[in-house]
């Protein structure tokens, strides 16, 4: 299972779709297209706090609360997205560069993007952490995958599990984590 199909499971991607006024192929897209580097960016922070803190950081940015407020009938408040981007990305010019390059693979407007990426990053939070409290729930797909990624161990023989061929595609360099590959392509077309 990837990781769209795990985001449409939990029914993040329809609540994205609805906050957002989009259709399910757009949310779907722009998930996807978001996705790796949401990704990376828990990759790289866990990788700098020594790999051993992914729990209390997850717990510290919300848990699966944030799944659960996106799923809520009522309109998301995303500022506890934008401190899953800040702590996971650092700034707000490498969000902006991920929504950037993510127009570029999904065809879809750059500002909508940047809508979508706190949604996101609530969702991919929220799922990392139910699915830390129980392998069993349908969260602990994505926490095993994600497991799997964080801790640099082999889903399918990628670093990058789920993600498939996108992730291997966005990897340049091949050091299982695409956000330095994204990074590194919006400074060189940037400038």
């Amino acid at each position: 299972m990837n990781i769209g199909e795990l985001l449409a499971q939990s029914g993040g991607l329809a609540s994205i779709a609805n906050e957002l006024g989009i259709s399910p192929q757009q949310a779907s897209a722009g998930a996807e297209a978001l996705a790796p580097a949401v990704l990376g960016g828990f990759q790289k922070r866990t990788q700098e706090a020594g790999g051993g803190g992914l729990s209390d950081l997850l717990s510290s940015l919300g848990g699966g609360g944030l799944l659960e407020q996106v799923l809520s009938p009522r309109p998301t408040d995303v500022s506890a997205g934008n401190d899953v981007l800040g702590e996971i990305f650092g700034s707000k010019d490498v969000s902006r560069a991920v929504a950037q390059d993510a127009a570029g693979r999904s065809g879809l407007d750059p500002e909508l993007l940047k809508k979508m990426l706190p949604l996101l990053a609530m969702v991919v939070t929220g799922l990392m952490a139910k699915g830390q409290g129980s392998a069993g729930s349908a969260g602990g797909g994505l926490g095993g995958m994600l497991g799997s990624i964080l801790g640099g161990g082999s889903a399918g023989g990628s670093g990058l599990g789920g993600l498939g061929g996108l992730g291997r595609m966005l990897d340049a360099n091949g050091d299982g984590n695409p956000l330095d590959d994204i990074l590194r392509a919006v400074g060189k077309s940037g400038r």
